[in-house]
């Protein structure tokens, strides 16, 4: 019976959580979940995340740590020019834009020196920032979903490493390739409006 007591009383308070989390512009907590989430729900950015990962795992040392940590980086700098209301033109086609480049150099195997892949990785940040800067939730404290946000899109990335390191074995190598591949078309889908 006491068993059944704590049962009942553990599935009440995380029922009631659930409850009190579901108001995303409440607090430190609503804006932390709101941002956390928000890059996860987007196809459009979780193929890009996970091509950045990808990529620097295909290219190896140093690059598979160094894309991505100047992605969020630079992609701070995007957000902060969308708060400010700092123009960008063409915000979507550079993010369709960053899935098809990125999906396209692991599938064609494409190994530029780390400094112009990181130069890649970081103009296309911008635009991944400046769409979420823009799109801040007002209710959102900004500071906890920016941390959500870079919070997720580093597991976007750490995802996408995890893949890529396959890349070391030949049967692996071709499986990687074939999923950059997978992520251009992916872009191509959204630049064209299909998806």
């Amino acid at each position: 019976m006491r068993r059944m007591n704590i049962f009942a009383t553990a599935v009440t308070l995380v029922l009631y959580a659930g409850i009190a989390t579901a108001h995303t512009g409440a607090g430190v907590s609503g804006g932390f979940f709101s941002g956390f989430t928000h890059p996860i729900m987007g196809w459009d950015h979780v193929v890009a995340m996970v091509a950045v990962g990808l990529w620097g795992a295909f290219l190896g040392n140093p690059a598979i740590w160094i894309l991505p940590v100047v992605f969020p980086l630079v992609m701070a700098f995007g957000g902060a020019l969308g708060v400010m209301g700092v123009p960008i033109p063409a915000v979507e086609t550079g993010i369709a834009l960053s899935a098809i480049v990125l999906g396209a150099m692991v599938a064609f195997a494409i190994r530029p020196p780390i400094w112009a892949a990181a130069v890649i990785v970081g103009t296309f940040a911008i635009f991944h920032g400046h769409a979420h800067g823009t799109e801040l939730p007002s209710a959102a404290n900004p500071l906890a979903y920016s941390l959500g946000f870079v919070i997720a899109t580093g597991l976007l990335h750490l995802s996408g490493i995890a893949f890529g390191v396959l890349a070391r074995w030949p049967a692996g190598k071709a499986a990687v390739q074939a999923g950059g591949g997978v992520i251009a078309l992916v872009g191509v889908a959204f630049l064209t409006g299909i998806v």
